[in-house]
């Protein structure tokens, strides 16, 4: 595969080598892509939302089970009984050690809630890998927008060579007998203005590289080497519709938006939940003696089964309820309206990398008429009958149809990763590598 390492292409390289910088980190897509579940700190970030959620799972079912508990108190007290005279008794003291218990063995509220909580770690992580492709598609489209920024410095180079050999056959008129001074003075101005967009785009490939750089976490000093990456150019009929159902199943932020819709589901029930009544069994075993450990101690125990029935919660249970109900009502509308951009954006993608398709053609036709009209004018100006000034219109009108055809390659590499995103999986742009 070939590296677009290329000195002529990259003069900042030139100089990092000549001060004796570090060797440039090579990289494919593949790699990048690679790269952003190991390295990216967006999705590192947003995987420790999982984290979270599943340590508030873990919490709600602490709940279901045993709670025990071991209690040891001292207690010195002194009575005094209160009548016709004050009668005060003398100094008591008593140390308790508990073993106490307590297991609800119905309780539909703390259930309900910890199913609502095991579907937030299911939700917490359809969302990491929501962002995971949403960093993917990034990305994607920041390597091929360095790729195109690289190829845009030989389209500057080579433009800057024609601006140079323009001057030198105006010179060669001039000396001829058959130009004037201003053609050679036009000709120099040409080779002023390419020789500035030149050093201008160096600057835009600084640029597009930190920003790979910036996402894939890489070592910001080094230079970066990218291998070229072709899109297989596909005929539009090959962007058949398929069914929007599938692409539902397949899309994280899809998944993740249902998924919370069933987990206020559940957190509606657990609201309702709170009228129900709930059963625990509740027990202590223990030791009482005068001071601790002092050999004289007895056993104390008990034990009960407690029913609790709510009658009055001055309209706590209602309030959660409405909240409850409103958080699943706002989560159904969002779930249609997800429902609609997907589909909107499917027929979008597949519409947009039709028209990038057709439009490579366009730009590749613009860009041979470009080369025609620029060796027409050479022979005119040749031959002593125009000046240069037609020269110098058509290699603007070439350059220009050259940065033409690399944007149009670019959009259609872009269109793809786009379909690839919206269809639910960015890596499969992968596949769309040319032979």
């Amino acid at each position: 595969m070939r590296l677009l390492f290329n000195l002529k292409h990259t003069g900042i390289w030139l100089a990092a080598a000549g001060l004796g910088l570090a060797q440039p980190q090579s990289l494919t897509l593949e790699q990048a892509l690679e790269r952003v579940e190991r390295t990216s700190l967006t999705v590192l970030i947003s995987r420790e939302s999982i984290a979270q959620a599943f340590e508030q799972s873990v919490r709600s079912r602490s709940s279901l089970l045993p709670q025990v508990t071991f209690d040891a108190t001292q207690r010195r007290s002194r009575s005094a009984a209160v009548g016709a005279a004050v009668v005060r008794a003398g100094i008591s003291s008593r140390f308790d050690a508990q073993l106490n218990a307590r297991l609800d063995l119905l309780n539909p509220e703390n259930i309900a809630t910890y199913q609502a909580s095991r579907l937030a770690v299911a939700v917490a992580q359809l969302g990491e890998a929501q962002v995971r492709q949403s960093v993917m598609a990034a990305v994607a489209e920041s390597y091929f927008a360095h790729l195109r920024n690289l190829e845009r410095i030989a389209v500057l180079d080579d433009n800057v060579a024609r601006a140079r050999r323009l001057r030198d056959l105006a010179q060669h008129q001039l000396d001829a007998g058959v130009a004037t001074q201003i053609d050679v003075t036009r000709a120099d101005a040409q080779v002023a203005v390419a020789v500035q967009a030149r050093l201008q785009q160096a600057t835009v490939v600084q640029g597009s590289e930190l920003q790979l750089k910036q996402l894939l976490d890489l070592d910001m000093q080094r230079p970066l080497a990218l291998a070229d990456f072709i899109v297989r150019r596909t005929e539009p009929g090959v962007f058949t519709p398929i069914e929007t159902t599938q692409v539902y199943d397949r899309r994280p932020d899809m998944q993740s938006a249902r998924r919370l819709l069933d987990q206020h589901e559940l957190e509606v029930k657990a609201a309702r939940y709170g009228r129900l009544p709930s059963l625990a069994l509740i027990g202590s075993y223990g030791e009482a003696t005068e001071r601790v450990l002092d050999g004289g101690g007895a056993t104390t125990w008990s034990s009960s089964i407690a029913l609790s029935l709510p009658l009055f919660d001055g309209s706590r249970t209602k309030s959660l309820t409405n909240f409850a109900l409103s958080r699943r009502r706002a989560q159904e509308l969002r779930v249609r309206d997800l429902e609609n951009q997907i589909s909107a954006e499917l027929q979008l993608a597949r519409q947009d990398a039709a028209s990038r398709y057709a439009q490579i053609s366009v730009a590749e036709t613009g860009l041979a008429l470009a080369r025609e009209e620029m060796e027409l004018a050479q022979q005119r100006f040749a031959q002593g009958v125009a000046d240069n000034r037609e020269i110098i219109e058509a290699q603007g009108r070439l350059a220009e149809a050259g940065d033409n055809v690399v944007e149009a390659i670019y959009r259609y590499k872009v269109s793809r990763v786009e379909l690839a995103r919206v269809r639910g999986d960015v890596a499969r742009v992968l596949a769309d590598r040319a032979e």
